[in-house]
């Protein structure tokens, strides 16, 4: 039976569990690979453009990834789907600590992005299929919080790690979250509603229902700019944070890294504050409030130059760049049917990811043409993009049983 508004089965509650390590290990991979891209760099010989490759290209992948393993996932099921997924990216990973120069481990970045496309949309689905509707967006959020679990433990095991045992080593270790990830989904059901759907239907028919009708094209065209723009913002900023703490500042590594740990820890808490707001107010006041914040926070802080006001601003920044990523998971769920939820899920979000992965490389360009300071300030005017899309674009759908 479908959960009660107050009661959360333990169905739920272990695909909480399974949903948010899967994503804990999205997290830990990308930010651990913007901590190496220095010693990679360095001992391959790559140059700026090609070290942001790699993190462009590895969510290029998950673009792919996101559409095959939404489909399979929609006509066999999010818990079996979700396993290959895991293990396409344990294997991809670790052949990453044996490339032999840039062509390699690029494809390799590639492949175990494949992988990783998995990951947000089948958990996300998992997530929102087992959970009562009035605790639906703060629960997505919970699974949101596993990507920065992820990279809290990226950014306090990559200055720790490096100096002993290399990028390669490094590399390695990425694939232990995924083995985790993978044992803890052998214990995770099917959800009810979608056991209860016909199955073996025509593969291309979950991608059909994205685009039914011009409702739902406008909808899906509006979450394909949320997402992107969720993502450039992100990984635009995340990925090179580190280098501009560095550059612009003289932080060492360690030091970085602790700023970058503070503006995750700001991340964590908007992620709790937006999923319940977004249950009690709406998604839309949510987004459009988060949404306003970013584009305000990321603009002050390309202006500041004191450390200290750094660290508090950066947490603040964080809290509103990256509180309003279980908010994609709750407003996907809520738009389209179980038939094409896990379709819709990844492949409007790793669209968005695959475009919002050229952040790192235009933040590289707009540095290399101007500073690291003025390529962040420029990223504020993309979330007044995002206002539009989210007033013009997308409808209310705060509580609706799933159908």
């Amino acid at each position: 039976m479908p959960a009660s508004p107050s009661h959360v089965s333990p169905v739920a509650r272990r695909a909480l569990l399974a949903a948010t390590v899967g994503y804990a290990m999205d997290g830990f991979d990308l930010l651990i690979l913007s901590f190496m891209l220095e010693p990679i760099s360095a001992d391959l010989g790559l140059d700026r453009a090609q070290a942001a490759g790699l993190v462009t290209w590895t969510l290029i992948g998950a673009v792919g990834g996101g559409l095959l393993f939404g489909v399979l996932s929609d006509r066999y099921g999010r818990v079996r789907v979700l396993s290959w997924s895991i293990l396409v990216f344990a294997l991809f990973t670790g052949l990453c600590a044996f490339a032999r120069g840039y062509g390699d481990l690029l494809l390799y970045r590639t492949l175990a992005g494949f992988g990783l496309g998995g990951e947000f949309g089948l958990g996300m689905a998992l997530v929102a299929e087992t959970w009562p509707a009035g605790m639906r967006a703060r629960a997505c959020s919970y699974v949101g919080l596993g990507w920065q679990a992820g990279v809290l433990m990226a950014a306090l095991l990559a200055p720790a790690l490096l100096p002993h045992i290399g990028w390669r080593g490094v590399f390695l270790v990425g694939v232990i979250p995924s083995l985790v990830a993978f044992v803890i989904r052998r214990h995770v059901e099917e959800p009810e509603i979608f056991r209860a759907a016909a199955q073996g239907r025509d593969l291309a028919a979950p991608l059909r229902l994205l685009v039914a009708d011009a409702a739902t094209t406008r909808a899906s065209l509006g979450m394909v700019i949320l997402c992107a723009v969720q993502n450039f913002g992100y990984y635009g900023l995340m990925v090179w944070l580190p280098t501009y703490l560095s550059s612009q500042f003289g932080f060492s590594l360690s030091k970085s890294a602790l700023w970058t740990i503070v503006t995750v820890a700001g991340m964590a808490a908007g992620v709790l504050v937006f999923g319940h707001m977004a249950d009690r107010y709406g998604r839309r006041p949510a987004f459009v409030t988060f949404q306003f914040g970013a584009f305000s926070m990321v603009l002050l802080y390309a202006q500041l130059s004191d450390p200290w006001a750094l660290l508090v601003a950066g947490a603040v920044m964080g809290l509103f760049v990256n509180g309003m990523i279980g908010g994609y998971g709750a407003l996907l769920s809520e738009l389209y049917p179980t038939e094409a939820r896990a379709t819709a899920e990844n492949v409007l979000f790793n669209i968005g990811r695959g475009i919002g992965g050229w952040g790192p490389v235009v933040i590289a360009a707009l540095a290399a043409r101007y500073s690291f300071g003025h390529a962040i300030a420029l990223l504020a005017g993309i979330y007044l993009v995002d206002i539009a899309a989210t007033l013009l674009l997308i409808p209310e759908r705060r509580g609706v049983a799933l159908h």
